[in-house]
């Protein structure tokens, strides 16, 4: 008995000493990525963001179609439509971070950006200069930035927030509307000076269409005064008014034959004589038409209504009109770019 007892001992001695030894843990790909740390928030929260940026026109040729080339992360949603410039670069507002932002097309690299004194929800528009116009809405401010740099040149003091966005005339003229206190007005874009103002009628949400330019310099709006209006560009004279029979927060689009097509919120498309204001046609929709309207080459114009339908009407016209702004965003393409 002694002898076996022993031999069980000798065994349970081995036993505990393979158990004590350890050996080196391997990482997992799981564990890895645990201990990898996290993206910092900030300035570089607004670089882009994966997929991996592009490098050069060649590379985008890689980029499966229908997914990002690459992204970039504002300060908050964007509500506005970007613009672009001769060279590429994309302009675009992260509207409640008050910031305009200047962006490589390329690379999604943040070049610049600019912050105004309130939340922007208009689109920037671009001299043939390469200066950006912008307005800070609530802080009533339209501001001209140079588009290489993000430098301020100046600011204009509209006499209230700015809903829409502007429009330039041949001359580099800025058209803006201050929405609240029912007034367009013209500026120099190189100085920041008023040239003149005008005033629409009172009405409860004041003006949110963005100006249209014809070929002419007349300056084509609507208001939710019921009214599209028509206004001289060089003098701010009223040429002709005409009445819907509801709001026109609507932005025109002015036909090669300069017929003005204009939605209102009594629930039609209009077609404008540009010259006459003279009523050529109206289209009836199911609901209000807030939409601006679009026109395609053919001269067939699109517009979208509350009633969920998105219309395709045929026209007169032969495409868009060859004006300084036919519509809202210069072009069908809207790049927001003076020619």
């Amino acid at each position: 008995m002694t002898g076996v007892k022993r031999i069980l001992l000798m065994i349970g001695m081995v036993a505990l000493v393979g158990c004590g030894k350890k050996e080196p843990v391997q990482p997992s790909a799981s564990n890895t990525e645990a201990t990898k740390p996290e993206k910092e928030t900030g300035k570089e929260a607004t670089q882009p963001t994966k997929p991996e940026p592009t490098k050069g026109i060649n590379q985008t040729s890689k980029v499966k179609i229908g997914t990002p080339i690459w992204e970039f992360e504002t300060g908050h949603f964007v509500q506005s439509s970007p613009a672009i410039g001769s060279d590429g670069t994309v302009y675009v507002v992260g509207s409640d971070d008050n910031k305009l932002y200047a962006i490589n097309p390329k690379s999604g690299v943040k070049l610049w950006e600019f912050e105004t004194s309130s939340y922007v929800s208009s689109s920037p528009a671009i001299g043939s200069d390469g200066t950006v116009y912008v307005v800070g809405s609530n802080d009533y401010k339209l501001y001209a930035i140079n588009g290489k740099s993000g430098v301020k040149l100046w600011e204009f003091e509209t006499g209230s927030a700015v809903k829409s966005s502007p429009a330039i005339g041949s001359d580099g003229t800025v058209y803006v509307v201050g929405s609240n206190d029912y007034k367009l007005y013209a500026i120099n874009g190189k100085s920041g000076v008023k040239l003149w103002e005008f005033e629409t009628g009172e009405s409860r949400f004041g003006v949110r269409s963005s100006p249209a330019i014809g070929s002419d310099g007349t300056v084509y709006v609507g208001s939710y005064d019921k009214n599209l209006y028509a206004i001289n560009g060089k003098s701010g004279v009223k040429l002709w008014e005409f009445e819907t029979g509801g709001y026109v927060p609507s932005s025109p689009a002015i036909g090669s034959d300069g017929t003005v097509y204009v939605g209102s919120n009594d629930k039609k498309l209009y077609a404008i004589n540009g010259k006459s204001g003279v009523k050529l046609w109206e289209f009836e929709t199911g609901s209000y038409v807030s939409s601006s309207p679009a026109i395609g080459s053919d001269g067939t114009v699109y517009v979208g209504s509350f009633d969920k339908k998105l219309y395709a009407i045929k026209t007169d016209s032969k495409g868009l009109a060859k004006s300084p702004w036919p519509m809202r965003g210069q072009n069908a393409r809207h790049t927001g770019r003076a020619k």
